[in-house]
């Protein structure tokens, strides 16, 4: 954050003060979002620390983010928590946020979630000397200076020394910090050191001399492909240049088969056998990357490999000198280091060392190994472009085909964000990805085009004349050139940009406006198959496109409406477009277009359009239905009975999309009641057992989210939909359809009945055996049933045999949140049989559930917890237990500071487990866990006064403690519980005012605010152990009036 954000990171040239999108810049981002994460929890005292000055930045947080411990106004929200000042320490007036600490800064990383590095990115970006900010001025120009550590005391004044001890902490934490990211980077950068022609050539010509007959023959042949070499002294074609290779090679061992290679910019490897120049095919990967040649021929070659040290070789200049020889291995690495050193020469002084080739730099590329220079002055010409790159997988076509199909502005050397992958996974790739959630959309970019054209295809400029043509013609012309642009594959990416290019979108979106039908069934018919380009269904809303195909959907037309509902649901894939369709009435008249009976046994050829239209306007509702509005748009329009109508069709291609917006709508409540009253979940149930993998994925989705209802999963069970969805676990190679089942599985298990059916079936042993390498999405919903099936006791045995106890303990070392949750709460659940407690206790399993109480999450922290309880009272010693973990007891009592209910009820609910053990109490009390639990009885939460109640009864067991919360003003709160009309409330205050009752204060207010009256009505409770505490109670006050009456008589 001090030396390693000025001089390490990567900024932008072009005068933005933009951080570049490097490899770099991200691993320098993720080690300070790391630190400021790890900060909170384990320095809690200086992340505390105010800054001199706020950090500011603009934020994509919103109001709706933030949770407890904030007060929300509107759209701004300010933390409780404020400076000597009075100023919040968090405020967030949208879209600039102000923080004021480490503490605070910790806790909006954590509500950004999945945007957490952009919130770091912004942050560093709009503060670029943040040091300044936290420490002030004299703090800040010491960064720099290597004998930091030892002088930052003298710039503070010995009167303030005391104050500032925590600055110096914090100062120190950050300054390590920083020295260990400057570690970090110079090893990334000392292990990205690339091979370059120059290496590589040397390298073959000392292999070459292994070639001759004789005894120190140890190859037989080495050769290029080609003997032609470019002037960068690369031998690869050019269009395979763009993929960082430099030249390749057919070598022939002594012992083993030809090997064919290439040579890279990031390594060698084996491809799948290119013999000569010219070849077409055989360009892939087909073993593992070497650092070089001898490496891979070592691993290749035993013979190779034990005789290549036996050999000694001369350089030329040696042999003249009569140099004594030396071994290859060390020649080898002079060569290399010699040529890595003059690499390094080369960056620092900015002289060329290659020059590219006129015709390369005709097409806009540059070496593999260009100089810095070049780079430089490539980076700044793409940093002033928005620039997009599609990923295309190589065919065997030509190689001018191969070049146009990529979108690119440059080669690799000369962008710093976006990058190609090749099939070998030489390189990374940015692209642009869809998700379900409505937070996550395409990126809307710009596109940036090589400026010379020479390699494009001819179908390109074939198809630039025929939009000339459209421009021109009259109707007939349209329509016959319309007819010609079909000819065309369309969905090939070089044809859609064509059309794109000359101007042709805008005629295609004209010609809706017209009333000839042809021309508008010509012109959807090719919007339908280029709206698959993300660049086009951009550049269509732009246009006002989108407003014109809605307008269709009135058409009397079957056909026009089936095409226009097909491009909707190719446009409506990023929320703009999605938007504007909700805004122009489009998904009121799409729903109107799922009116069809679509399961008649005879359809005539009316009807079967009809059923097409259908299809075609679910397929859009189902892009649509990726925004909340959307689908409260559907549910208003109607859209559920025609939905629930058209599952019951029996072709896929309907069901898929029908399912398909059912699960993606059943997120919200209204779905889901709506899907069980529509009598839906007996179609989602038979169509679990279909053929297709898909129309499986969503069904059991479907179900996934609408099984948080008892009755949903009452009908699950009713319609034996539970032995299907056993049965999808055994397609483990499709991970989405095994997400989904585990899913529903979990949710149908809620219900005990359930369990009891999935336990017949073998459910439990199937899902113990994907505990491990699965993803996380699978993980989560496969321990989430786990701990339902907990419920029946038969369950607590099978795991315990089938080793399932191990592989949960191991899960609990993760850092998914949901997966955290569900472990902790799996691994509680099977903690109350004692033979199981004992192996989590032997795995270390309590000590890695106890650690997660640090962890920023409120979720896991409270699940954590409550994992804890029967951890501690089934283990063969829980007091023991407890004491051997080192600073535990400090960081439950430390919990009871948060500002969420169920962390609460969940710690105090630990904390009465704890307490049993004495010696533990006494250092509960020692840390000041009396007053924190006392100001906690003010609270109305029942659930939370049950378990407080519980913690103070046990409490009261140590030396002065019942006095001490009598002192804390927990007693006269406590009387008030016996109001709830929860009855397991009054059985937990019934024991704690009774341990209270020991106490004569105590006794004194209990009895003036009134709790005699209804501890008598509680005496006559079916509870024998309530009834005894109640009695205790009254007992005592009663004894405490009878010897002050004594005292007035006598005395």
């Amino acid at each position: 954050m001090g030396v390693s954000l000025t001089k390490a990171a990567q900024w932008t040239s072009c005068g933005s003060g933009k951080l570049e999108l490097t490899p770099m810049n991200e691993s320098l981002l993720k080690e300070i979002l790391c630190f400021v994460e790890k900060l909170g929890f384990q320095h809690p005292q200086e992340a505390e620390l105010v800054f001199e000055a706020p950090l500011q930045w603009s934020t994509t947080l919103v109001a709706s983010d933030f949770k407890t411990d904030y007060d929300i106004r509107d759209l701004e929200v300010q933390s409780h928590e404020k400076d000597s000042e009075g100023h919040p320490l968090l405020q967030l007036s949208p879209p600039t946020v102000w923080v004021r600490s480490f503490s605070q800064l910790s806790k909006l990383v954590h509500f950004a979630d999945y945007k957490k590095l952009e919130e770091v990115r912004a942050c560093l970006q709009e503060n670029r000397d943040p040091l300044l900010k936290i420490f002030g001025p004299c703090f800040a120009n010491f960064t720099e200076r290597e004998d930091t550590h030892s002088n930052v005391p003298h710039l503070i004044d010995e009167d303030q020394v005391k104050d500032s001890e925590l600055k110096l902490k914090l100062f120190h934490l950050v300054q390590n910090m920083d020295q260990q990211l400057l570690k970090n980077l110079l090893q990334k950068i000392s292990e990205q050191v690339r091979l370059d022609p120059t290496t590589v050539k040397n390298d073959i010509e000392l292999l070459k001399r292994f070639c001759s007959e004789g005894e120190k023959r140890v190859l037989k042949s080495v050769r290029y492909t080609s003997d032609y070499e470019f002037e960068n002294g690369c031998r690869a074609p050019l269009w395979r240049q763009l993929h960082s290779e430099i030249c390749y090679l057919v070598i022939e061992p002594c012992d083993t088969d030809e090997l064919y290679i290439t040579c890279s910019t990031t390594g060698v490897f084996i491809n799948g056998g290119i013999k000569h120049e010219g070849a077409e095919s055989g360009y892939e990967r087909t073993s593992e990357m070497y650092k070089d040649l001898v490496t891979l021929l070592k691993s290749q070659s035993p013979y190779f490999a034990e005789n290549i040290k036996k050999q000694h070789v001369e350089s030329v200049d040696m042999e003249e000198q009569g140099q004594p020889q030396r071994s290859y291995e060390q020649h080898e690495k002079n060569v290399h280091d010699k040529a890595r050193q003059q690499h390094t020469l080369n960056k620092a002084s900015g002289e060329k060392k290659y020059e590219p080739c006129p015709r390369w730099r005709n097409h806009g590329l540059m070496s593999p190994s260009c100089n810095a220079e070049e780079k430089k002055s490539s980076k700044s010409s793409a940093e002033e472009r928005s620039c997009e790159i599609q990923k295309k997988k190589p065919g065997q076509g030509a190689k001018s085909k191969m070049k146009a199909e990529f979108s690119v502005c440059s080669i690799p050397g000369s962008l710093s964000s976006h990058k190609i992958k090749t099939p070998a996974g030489a390189m990374p790739v940015e692209l642009s990805s869809e998700s379900s959630l409505e937070s996550e959309e395409e990126e809307e970019q710009s596109e940036c085009r090589p400026e010379n054209n020479i390699d494009l295809p001819s179908e390109y400029w074939q198809i630039q004349k025929l939009v000339k043509y459209l421009k021109g013609g009259d109707q007939t012309a349209t329509v016959l050139t319309l007819c010609a642009m079909m000819d065309f594959n369309l969905m090939q990416e070089t044809c859609q940009l064509a059309i794109r290019d000359v101007g042709g979108l805008e005629v295609l979106i004209n010609l809706l406006d017209t009333d000839e039908v042809k021309c508008k069934i010509g012109s959807l018919k090719i919007l339908r198959k280029i709206s698959h380009n993300v660049q086009i269904r951009q550049t269509i809303v732009d246009m006002g496109g989108l407003q014109s195909i809605v307008k269709i959907l009135d058409s009397p037309v079957k056909d026009l409406r089936a095409l226009a509902a097909e491009t909707i649901a190719n446009v409506a894939r990023f929320r703009r477009a999605r938007r504007t369709v909700r805004q122009y009435g489009g998904i009121k008249k799409l729903v109107k277009l799922l009116d069809c009976v679509p399961n008649l046994a005879n359809l005539t050829e009316t009807k079967e359009k009809d059923v097409e239209v259908a299809r075609c306007g679910t397929l859009a509702l189902w892009s649509c239905s990726k925004s909340t509005k959307n689908k409260e748009a559907i549910h208003k329009a109607g859209g559920i009975p025609l939905l629930g109508r058209l599952l019951k069709s029996q072709h896929e291609n309907m069901l898929i999309p029908v399912v398909g917006t059912l699960q993606e709508c059943a997120s919200e409540e209204s779905y889901r009641i709506a899907i069980q009253t529509e009598g839906m979940i007996k179609d989602l149930v038979k169509n679990l057992s279909s053929d297709n993998d898909e129309l499986q994925m969503h069904c059991a989705s479907a179900i996934f989210k609408c099984a948080e209802d008892k009755q949903t999963r009452d009908l699950v069970r009713k319609y034996k939909g539970l032995h299907p969805l056993v049965s999808l676990l055994q397609k483990v190679n499709n991970k989405q359809l095994l997400a989904a089942a585990t899913g529903a599985i979990w949710k149908c298990s809620i219900s005990v009945e359930n369990v009891a059916k999935f336990q017949e079936y073998k459910a439990l042993e199937t899902l113990i055996g994907l505990l491990t390498d699965q993803p996380e999405e699978v993980l989560v919903n496969v321990v989430g049933a786990l701990g339902e099936f907990a419920q029946i006791p038969a369950s607590k045995a099978i795991i315990h045999k089938s080793g399932g106890i191990k592989s949960l303990v191991n899960l609990l070392a993760g850092t998914n949140q949901a997966l955290l949750v569900n472990v902790t709460k799996a691994v509680g659940a099977y903690a109350t049989d004692k033979a199981n407690m004992l192996i989590i206790d032997q795995l270390d399993g309590v000590r890695l559930v106890w650690s997660l109480l640090k962890n920023p999450s409120a979720d896991v922290q409270s699940s954590a917890a409550w994992a804890l309880c029967p951890c501690i009272e089934n283990a063969k010693d829980g007091g023991e237990m407890v004491r051997s973990l080192v600073g535990g007891l400090e960081l439950i009592v430390n919990l009871l500071k948060s500002t969420n209910n169920e962390v609460l009820a969940s710690i105090c609910a630990a904390i009465a487990k704890i307490a049993k053990d004495k010696e533990n109490l006494a250092v509960l009390t020692d840390h000041g866990v009396i007053p924190l639990l006392g100001k906690l009885t003010n609270t109305t939460d029942d659930r939370l006064r049950c378990y407080l109640a519980e913690a103070i009864g046990h409490c009261c067991m140590w030396g002065s403690n019942r006095k001490s919360f009598g002192e804390a003003g927990a007693v006269a709160p406590l009387v008030r519980y016996l109001k709830s009309k929860d009855s397991t409330v009054h059985q937990s205050t019934a024991m704690a005012l009774y341990q209270l009752s020991k106490d004569p204060n105590n006794c004194i207010t209990m009895h003036e605010k009134g709790v005699v009256k209804p501890l008598i009505h509680i005496m006559g409770s079916n509870e024998e152990m309530l009834q005894e505490a109640a009695a205790g109670c009254i007992r005592n006050i009663r004894l405490l009036a009878l010897a002050n009456r004594k005292a007035r008589l006598f005395y």
